[in-house]
């Protein structure tokens, strides 16, 4: 599965190629509230088809529908607003007196999506500068904490590798996290040297590799967009791929267990070259406490931790399993995800 902004670009780069004209259709500005962020993207063909949102699909079918009506006649970029008046707001399915600001950008091979899609599959982070008085693009290395910026003259946009998840081991709790995961847009890659767990394992989209999964760690150079979840139980899997991984940029690390199995893989940990501090980045017991049983459970409060990480949710304002109380007469195992 490609991501929805992956997806836009890699369908209008067909389009493109077969020779029809086209749109590229940005959200650059929103006010009060907004069923898509800024940035999210469309892409229009000439015959109607649409690829992507930019709102709940009303301000969609008016895109159609121009098209149809009138053909894609730009030639230059354009900033276009809906949603300024009552009316329109209450048309276009904004709230009253919301407002959202779209740039509409006439696609062509001179717009370089080939070549933003070829720095892409190179897990580059690239920096895409659009003038929106003459149309012309340039393509460059985002640097780092760049953003999303619109004025008069330009709008530079950010187009990045998709998030990467791998997962040591192909059980069945692996199962349902891959499913989820990918569903959320994460290339998900699993990892299991074990051949009677890797027969039969199958998620459409989700890459299975037979390696060590340290050696895969240090072969993936895991960055910022990249997680780690280790699940075989396995401490000659898990800790090796956890070392390794505890090192990388990888902006979360999590490891399956008890308290006391965490406590004891911490104390192993130690013992190679893993540092108090990058130790201290490791999640266990890992995902956000929400009384999970079932395997389809433990995946969403895993996945739910690592949302929180990603979106930089501060730790005082999350309920860890290790912060968790185990309720009288239930499964500690099951409540820590073990």
């Amino acid at each position: 599965m490609d991501s929805i902004d992956l997806e836009v670009l890699k369908t209008s780069a067909g389009w493109i190629a077969a020779g029809h004209r086209c749109e590229l259709v940005t959200v650059i500005k929103t006010w009060g509230s907004s069923p898509r962020p800024i940035g999210a993207t469309l892409a229009i063909c000439d015959d109607g088809r649409v690829v992507g949102s930019v709102s709940g699909g009303c301000i969609e079918d008016d895109l159609i529908e121009r098209v149809r009506t009138h053909g894609i006649v730009r030639t230059l970029p354009e900033i276009v607003s809906y949603g300024i008046s009552a009316d329109e707001a209450h048309r276009f399915g904004l709230p009253c007196g919301g407002t959202i600001e779209l740039a509409i950008e006439p696609l062509s091979a001179a717009s370089r999506i080939d070549e933003l899609l070829e720095r892409l599959e190179r897990h580059e982070l690239v920096q895409r500068q659009l003038d929106l008085h003459s149309g012309a693009v340039t393509l460059s290395k985002a640097p780092a904490g760049a953003i999303m910026t619109v004025d008069p003259e330009q709008m530079i946009t950010l187009h990045g590798p998709r998030w990467r998840l791998l997962i040591i081991g192909a059980g069945q709790l692996s199962r349902f996290l891959a499913q989820i995961a990918s569903a959320m847009d994460y290339h998900v890659i699993v990892c299991d040297p074990r051949e009677e767990y890797r027969a039969g394992w199958q998620v459409d989209g989700v890459e299975l590799v037979h390696a060590m999964p340290d050696d895969l760690v240090l072969e993936l150079r895991l960055d910022h967009r990249s997680a780690v979840v280790a699940l075989t139980h396995d401490p000659k899997l898990d800790d090796l791929a956890l070392m390794e991984a505890l090192k990388s940029d990888a902006f979360y690390v999590g490891a399956i267990g008890s308290r006391l199995n965490n406590s004891k893989r911490r104390e192993r940990l130690l013992q190679f070259d893993v540092t108090e501090e990058q130790l201290a980045r490791l999640h266990g017991p890992i995902g956000l406490y929400i009384g999970s049983k079932t395997p389809a459970e433990i995946a969403i409060s895993i996945l739910a931790e690592m949302t929180a990480v990603k979106n930089g949710v501060p730790a005082s304002m999350q309920i860890q399993h290790a912060a968790a109380l185990t309720p009288p007469g239930t499964n500690a195992c099951l409540i820590e995800v073990s």
